[in-house]
């Protein structure tokens, strides 16, 4: 049963309903008790069975549980009596006996219904999942997920999930005899509606459309020297990966965080050694599957910092006119064109503080752990030092960016006599000032289409590295058109 349970909890999200179904005695509320002790993490915690109360409610410190027991209703009429309109809009809801429920359940629910298995033995049961609605892909992903783990022989491991990013993607701590391991729940990426040419927005900006990407990254860094996690079983099919443990020990410190300088200095030596060296556009992933790594192109460039006209304006009730785009896009393909001209590398493209990790056991370059860089593209180096340097999510000051600036100037210089560090400044302002543009477009997104609105409190300080950015004279003309089109994010 707690196996089982932990297939259900790695699968919740906020506001989820969870409907249990079974005779008396069936499973339903030794379920339920496993489950609200596993998200509380206390396996001491009281849980009563509902039948009497018949709503309990658990506040617990990520989100509420409400678990509620139908059994002595006479009908459904009486559930407005019981404060089922009241409950706590993010609260994950364990209801038993919903067929006393009939006709007032929502379109998108999960139900397990329990049956005895008594030719198995008294303590054995049988459980039946079926999602609805919009649950019916997450009901299918829980099957795929349990047979994953069972075919590469962790069926037994303890499952925790672990905080994830604004992706699809989600990630789950594994424990098995004593050894932790991180299972990597990535499926495969659909294509959303065609923006421009008839193609989506994730093929034009070079999103990674599974789990290939990963592979062939994290092998060809590993040969690198770098601590990109090591990959045990893979099921590149169904977008299943079980890697490799690099902990939770963060760059940054603190509340609100703030970078920690020796480690943000390991960062940029890191970069500094990675741009330092060519690099191949094609890496193997078996023996007859290789992965190319995609071009930063202008087609990509744009679609990202269109974001901006098409989602975060809007928030702020403001419009352009045909014109002002087609000249917001002339402007940004002028200011862009020293970045596609650059010799193009590896660029990781969200190498900031959430996804770098530090390894104290390890030395030199190697204490750096690195995730998530599924969607690196080839293009100017210039990129990844903006995204760490200019983190979206901490406040980065502006004299230790100035310095962590001049630290990668000197590093190149050292392999590279011929480094142009004016030249390379001047793509770094560009290229910081496109990705807090897209930042801006994205966080709004967010909010407005998927129904994230904790983002948002990240973009005064995404404006403020965007204004930071553009104070570069070579973006003066940019500069306008925002002075001029962009209200000032005081008014949101």
């Amino acid at each position: 049963m707690r196996r089982f349970m932990l297939d259900i909890a790695t699968a919740l999200e906020p506001g989820d309903l969870i409907t249990l179904s079974g005779d008396l005695g069936a499973g339903k509320t030794t379920f339920a008790r496993a489950l609200i002790r596993h998200l509380a993490g206390d396996e001491t915690i009281e849980v009563p069975s509902p039948t009497f109360t018949l709503i309990q409610t658990y506040e617990l410190a990520q989100l509420p549980i409400v678990h509620a027991d139908l059994y002595r209703l006479a009908g459904s009429a009486e559930l407005a009596e019981l404060g089922f309109d009241d409950l706590p809009e993010n609260a994950i809801v364990l209801l038993e006996w919903p067929d006393r429920a009939a006709g007032f359940l929502p379109a998108d629910r999960l139900d397990i219904a329990f049956t005895l298995a008594q030719q198995l033995g008294e303590g054995y049961r049988n459980a039946r999942v079926t999602g609805y609605g919009a649950f019916a892909q997450r009901a299918e992903r829980i099957s795929a997920i349990r047979n994953f783990l069972n075919e590469s022989g962790f069926g037994d491991a303890e499952r925790r999930r672990l905080k994830g990013d604004a992706s699809t993607r989600s990630y789950e701590r594994l424990v098995l005899d004593g050894q932790g391991y991180v299972l990597m729940n990535s499926p495969r990426r659909p294509d959303g509606p065609p923006v421009h040419d008839g193609k989506p927005y994730s093929a034009i900006a070079h999103l990674a459309e599974d789990v290939t990407a990963f592979m062939a990254l994290s092998a060809g860094l590993r040969d690198l020297g770098f601590s990109a996690p090591a990959i045990y079983f893979a099921d590149s099919e169904k977008g299943l990966l079980i890697i490799e443990d690099l902990g939770d020990e963060l760059v940054v410190e603190g509340d609100p965080p703030a970078p920690i300088a020796g480690r943000y200095e390991t960062a940029v030596d890191l970069l500094a050694a990675l741009h330092g060296r060519e690099h191949p556009a094609t890496l193997p992933v078996s023996p007859h599957v290789e992965y190319r790594i995609p071009r930063y192109d202008i087609d990509a460039f744009l679609i990202e910092i269109e974001l901006l006209l098409d989602w975060y304006l809007p928030r702020l009730d403001a419009t352009i006119s045909p014109a002002t785009r087609a000249a917001f896009v002339a402007l940004w393909c002028d200011a862009l064109q020293p970045a596609l001209e650059a010799a193009p590398t590896w660029v990781l493209r969200d190498f900031h503080s959430p996804n770098l990790l530090w390894l104290p056991e390890r030395e030199g370059l190697a204490r750096l752990g690195l995730l998530d860089f599924q969607d690196a593209v080839l293009g100017p180096a210039a990129y990844d030092l903006a995204s760490l340097l200019q983190d979206a999510r901490v406040d980065v000051p502006e004299a230790m960016e100035i310095t962590l600036l001049g630290r990668y100037a000197r590093l190149r210089r050292e392999t590279n006599p011929d480094f142009d560090t004016a030249s390379f400044v001047k793509i770094y302002a560009t290229v910081a000032a496109q990705r807090a543009t897209k930042i801006l477009g994205i966080f709004a997104r967010l909010d407005k289409r998927d129904g994230k609105p904790q983002y948002l409190r990240h973009m005064p300080r995404l404006w403020g590295y965007l204004q930071r950015s553009l104070a570069h004279p070579s973006l003066a003309p940019l500069r306008a058109w925002y002075g001029t089109h962009v209200p000032a994010l005081k008014t949101i």
